[in-house]
């Protein structure tokens, strides 16, 4: 029998499975990778008897290959918060799926370990975009929320990037960084030197991204260009976080320059996260959840058609 360890490589996906792993350790192989690769389930090779913990990918994306590893008769725990699609009914399938606009991963592993590690929980849905969720679930602890937040956000950036070569840390190797810890603060104690290194790089990134091109704008939402850069594409997501919570009735389309097109990320206004998921849907390598999602290759001949896309789904 093999365990397998599935998860997206973001603050969500990597925290969500430090939490599990600090209540039921397990060892398993790590299936993960840079956040735009979501299609993880086709890297397992299951069979009967094995047992796999899914974290934070969409259910919509991985069905065809849920549906073998289940076939071979392995097990698993799925939990997300991501666009799902049609949820199997299957013995071998325990799902725990929540799409709700405010919610994320870590805090329904939360829930599922009734906050037995909260202080991650919370790290994870400031890192997610979630500052009000992760203030709530802190309320009446004393945690230090700003460097919290600031460690969420990093370890999000981190995960962003055009291929792995573009990150700092394989999530892999973050992962194994954070998972010997009980809470955030221990780790920022022990672990300095990681922190700084990502600290240093995202405030060069952020600095460059602060250049971007305006490529359409009107009075619901922005569509920004940046350059074909290894910084603009590990930027490029927690840009449009911070560019969400500077402007909460606003939407934000960041798109990075790649060869033959553009990597898109999509965030909805804050004042009302919808919207997001149906807009990357309408493009071939498009997905996400109702408050952010993104194109993993948008062809330069359809910029027109999602600058158009896009002032159709936020309209006022």
């Amino acid at each position: 029998m093999a365990n397998f360890d599935v998860f997206n490589g973001d603050a969500d996906g990597i925290i969500s499975l430090v939490q599990l792993r600090r209540a039921e350790p397990r060892k398993a192989e790590l299936i993960t990778g840079r956040k735009r690769d979501i299609k993880l389930l086709s890297r397992v090779k299951a069979k009967a008897g094995d047992h796999l913990t899914v974290l934070d990918i969409s259910m919509r994306s991985n069905s065809d290959d849920l549906r073998r590893i289940l076939g071979a008769g392995a097990s698993v725990f799925y939990v997300d918060h991501h666009n799902a699609g049609d949820i199997q009914d299957h013995s071998g399938l325990e799902a725990v799926i929540d799409t709700s606009p405010e919610m994320c991963t870590a805090m329904l592993v939360d829930d599922c370990l009734m906050g037995a590690y909260r202080a991650w929980a919370v790290t994870a849905a400031f890192g997610d975009n979630f500052p009000k969720l992760a203030e709530a679930k802190a309320e009446g602890l004393d945690l230090p929320l700003t460097r919290l937040a600031r460690l969420g956000m990093l370890v999000n950036y981190n995960g962003y990037g055009g291929s792995e070569a573009d990150l700092l840390y394989h999530p892999a190797k973050l992962y194994r960084q954070l998972a010997p810890f009980d809470t955030p603060m221990e780790f920022l104690a022990e672990n300095g030197d990681v922190f700084t290194k990502l600290d240093e790089c995202y405030n060069s990134d952020f600095a460059q991204a602060e250049k971007a091109e305006i490529l359409d704008q009107s009075s619901n939402g922005i569509v920004l260009g940046l350059p074909d850069a290894a910084g603009s594409r590990r930027i490029s997501g927690v840009f449009g976080n911070q560019l969400a919570q500077d402007n909460k009735t606003r939407a934000h389309a960041i798109l990075t320059a790649q060869e033959g097109g553009y990597l898109v990320s999509i965030r909805a206004p804050i004042s009302n996260r919808a919207g997001a998921d149906d807009l990357a849907l309408q493009f071939e390598t498009g997905g996400g959840r109702s408050a952010a999602a993104g194109v993993n290759h948008l062809p330069a001949a359809d910029l027109p058609r999602f600058i158009q896309a896009f002032r159709s789904a936020f309209r006022s």
